[in-house]
């Protein structure tokens, strides 16, 4: 799990726009928005794109000033939700040949 939060600063003019194509963008929520064009993002992995992907597509946008990430946040699931059908992890019982 990939979680990056983000401040978006736009051109207010474009902002109905920037919103529209944020809001179409698959792993993308918006949080906050400010009348000068500031918008608190919150973008995160999908199973076709990496959100540093998506976060470089955001950052081309029309009407997009500046993006910059302010938070972020990695989880391994595998390690947090262990698979118990996996083979063990357990190096104490291996042996080199």
């Amino acid at each position: 799990m990939n979680i990056c939060g983000c401040l978006v600063h736009v051109v207010p003019e474009h902002a109905e726009a920037v919103r529209a194509a944020m809001l179409g963008t698959e792993g993308v929520e918006i949080h906050a928005t400010d009348d000068d064009g500031r918008f608190v993002v919150v973008v995160e992995d999908t199973s076709g794109r990496c959100a540093s992907e998506t976060i470089m597509d955001l950052h081309q946008t029309p009407g997009v000033i500046s993006l910059t990430l302010t938070y972020h946040h990695f989880e391994d699931l595998a390690e947090t939700y262990p698979n118990p059908n996996a083979p063990s992890q357990d190096t104490s019982r291996r042996t080199t040949p």
